[in-house]
């Protein structure tokens, strides 16, 4: 049996008091949310697809040789993937327009003239590598035939000179994508800024004063909201005129801060009841100082799940405005915009149509990702 000593009984040294001490670094709320936000999948393919969108929005123009408003008659509705028929060692592809377009490795080189038209048989006669083709636009599809009426041969090759495809006025779709992703983007984060500032400081106020003032501030929230937004739009182009972007962020900003001012009163009803802000209040602290240091920085995560989730909304209902021709100008490329113009080719060149449409979905996925990151993040009880 080991004896003790008296030695035992000695006090520890700094050393090993040291030693047996059970030590952790600190984790800030900060820190904390980041790692629980980075846990999420769904919520990091949300933010890789934002950034691919913001980069596709600000650099992408500058790396193509159209702009978003060239028209190129001659290449109206030509696809992304081109049904070429070979005529001896060259290639010709036929769009929806029913012109005869030469190409060249994937590049679109010119447009052939047709020597006439033979309008008995609904066909335009063409020479080509000193042979005579007909072009049949009886049907749809048009196909190129040979004098005894034969299809020609056909494979499939990229069109490498407008990657998306053409619209119905010769205009790059992928230029346009990239500008209407500007214009939906810009649409998206002025309207949720203006949400903040006026959301916040109005439900702050609210909830923080409450009685009489809460009553009737709550009030005009709900006149304001029970207003439809197309009215709220139209409102506004009749005072500023056509404006299009202006008259959409104006619209959005005076409307979208509502929820926001909800939830933040919300919050600040339920925080204004806890003991440091009754500290703080017996300390002599003015109501601003106590929504600033106290109240508000405590509201910060539903404020920024709220922010985040009104984004997606925000490029819907840009999208939707534009569709309806309440959005931008023509000739400016919006999403909206193109999926209106793409509603006359549709059966014929579906491409137009899924491009914006996929560009408008993708967009509001991501954000959708990452605002159910954000709200599982801020969200103690989903740590454990």
């Amino acid at each position: 049996m080991n004896q003790i000593s008296q030695s035992d009984w000695a006090p520890l040294t700094a050393q090993e008091q040291q030693s047996e001490t059970l030590a952790a670094e600190p984790v800030s709320q900060l820190r904390e949310t980041l790692y629980q936000f980075s846990r999420r999948k769904t919520a990091i393919l949300g933010v890789v697809l934002v950034a691919l969108t913001i980069l596709f929005a600000v650099v992408g123009p500058s790396l193509c040789t159209h702009t978003y408003d060239e028209q190129q008659l001659s290449y109206v509705s030509v696809a992304p993937i081109l049904r070429v028929y070979e005529v001896g060692e060259k290639l010709y592809y036929v769009p929806t327009s029913g012109k005869l377009i030469e190409v060249e490795d994937g590049y679109l080189t010119n447009a052939v003239r047709s020597k006439r038209e033979d309008g008995k048989n609904k066909r335009f006669v063409f020479e080509l590598e000193g042979e005579t083709y007909y072009l049949n636009y009886r049907n749809t599809p048009f196909t190129l035939e040979d004098t005894e009426g034969n299809e020609l041969p056909t494979r499939r090759v990229f069109n490498r000179s407008y990657p998306l495809g053409t619209d119905g006025l010769g205009r790059d779709i992928l230029v346009r994508l990239m500008y209407g992703a500007r214009i939906s983007l810009t649409v998206a984060f002025v309207a949720t800024l203006v949400t903040l500032i006026i959301g916040i400081l109005y439900g702050s106020i609210s909830g923080y004063l409450g009685g009489t003032v809460d009553l009737v501030m709550m009030r005009i929230v709900d006149i304001i909201s029970s207003i439809p937004l197309t009215m709220y739009v139209i409102l506004i182009m009749v005072l500023f005129g056509n404006g299009g972007l202006k008259s959409i962020i104006i619209a959005l900003g005076s409307v979208y801060w509502v929820d926001m001012a909800r939830v933040v009163r919300g919050e600040i009803l339920t925080l204004k009841k806890r003991e440091y802000v009754a500290a703080a209040h017996t300390m002599g602290s003015s109501t601003w100082y106590i929504l600033q240091k106290h109240l508000i920085p405590n509201a910060i995560g539903p404020i920024i799940v709220t922010a985040t989730m009104q984004i997606p909304s925000a490029i819907f209902t840009e999208a939707f405005m534009s569709f309806i021709g309440l959005g931008v100008s023509a000739p400016m490329a919006s999403w909206g915009m193109m999926c209106n113009d793409a509603l006359e080719t549709m059966q014929l060149a579906p491409y137009q149509l899924a491009f914006p449409a996929g560009a408008i979905c993708l967009a509001m996925f991501a954000f959708n990702f990452i605002g159910d990151g954000l709200r599982d993040a801020f969200d103690p009880q989903m740590r454990k």
